[in-house]
């Protein structure tokens, strides 16, 4: 079931929730739409499942127009962030819910709701309720709930982000389990970059209300199509005055910032042709990973990545003077002076 979205608009006031979107989501995919907050992204989800009309555009749903279509008849199924189930209600009752106001048999209703909970694996959890199970249970009953009624899609509005990190890793893994068995065409929202390039065939990055870009995710990492995309999606240092750290070869023409990702830094304990002394002033251990903090002037830090095996190869110690030398920069001159500027980073000369 297909999803096509064509120049969309949406205002709340003088607010502008989205301006001219358009997306066309194929059948079968899975699409992350994700930016910070206050981007557009849940409104435009918001959108698609007809709980906001927009003011200009339309919404085609497996090729009929659902711009104004009643909720009710648009068959979609909606996951909320807060699981919104019902707290009277067991397991079963809530995943049931639907199809018993659809008027669904009373076998028919038991046999889908027994294919459901093995399916979403709360196997012998059918007569518990919500106070009853973990966060990352609740969700799964709020997803074959959303599932029971057999939607053409299916739309998750920040379906992790009430869970803890552990719990919301093994969700979103069995979410894109899921959705290889099932291939329900998806679209969740969320603001974790980790959380989209895990899960999604595609990613939809927003920013005030527009796209960015729509792309894989590797694509979307690799090739960045604006300052924006470069800096929200992984982490990223921002050099808005490279000269003095970088040679010429490695700099466009224009004064427009220059970005390096913090794993596309060689660093070694002697000088190379083109490397920049620096001093490590940090070490900080994430897992495998080791994440240096290196002061290259007064006030002027960049981070740099590497490996816990290279950490004790080069036997770093902080207040050592080391050297970097880039493998990868990244520049935009063409939004050298363009409100896309507007972006969170880290390390900004």
């Amino acid at each position: 079931m297909s999803i096509v979205v064509e120049r969309v608009s949406k205002k709340f006031g003088n607010f502008q929730a989205l301006e001219d979107i358009n997306i066309n989501v194929e059948s079968g995919k899975l699409v992350a739409l994700l930016g910070p907050s206050g981007s557009g992204k849940s409104t435009l989800l918001r959108t698609i499942a007809g709980l906001e009309i927009p003011d200009t555009g339309s919404i085609v749903i497996n090729g009929q127009d659902t711009t104004y279509l009643d909720i009710r008849k648009r068959n979609i199924g909606f996951v909320f962030q807060h699981y919104a189930l019902f707290k009277h209600l067991t397991v079963r009752q809530n995943i049931a819910f639907g199809l018993e106001i659809r008027k669904t048999p009373r076998q028919a209703i038991k046999r889908k709701v027994d294919e459901l909970i093995e399916l979403v694996q709360l196997r012998g959890l059918g007569d518990r309720y919500p106070n009853q199970l973990s966060g990352g249970q609740r969700q799964r009953v709020g997803l074959a709930r959303a599932l029971a009624v057999d939607p053409q899609v299916l739309l998750l509005d920040e379906p992790f982000g009430a869970l803890d990190a552990k719990v919301r890793k093994e969700l979103r893994d069995w979410v894109r389990r899921l959705h290889d068995e099932v291939h329900l065409t998806s679209i969740f929202v969320t603001h974790d970059q980790e959380e989209a390039m895990a899960v999604a065939d595609e990613i939809v990055v927003m920013n005030h209300g527009r796209i960015e870009q729509i792309g894989s995710p590797d694509e979307v990492y690799e090739n960045p199509a604006t300052p924006f995309v470069m800096s929200f999606v992984g982490e990223v240092n921002v050099l808005r005055n490279a000269r003095s750290l970088l040679s010429n070869a490695y700099l466009s023409s224009s004064s427009s910032p220059v970005y390096i990702r913090p794993h596309d830094i060689d660093i070694d304990t002697f000088p190379h042709p083109g490397s920049v002394s620096t001093m490590l002033v940090r070490i900080i251990p994430i897992g495998w990973e080791i994440q240096l903090e290196l002061q290259i002037e007064e006030n002027f830090t960049i981070a740099a990545q590497i490996n816990r095996e290279q950490l004790n190869q080069l036997d770093l110690q902080v207040g050592q003077q080391v050297y970097l030398k880039p493998r990868n920069v990244k520049s935009f001159p063409e939004f050298a002076h363009s409100s896309q500027q507007h972006f969170t980073s880290v390390n900004v000369k």
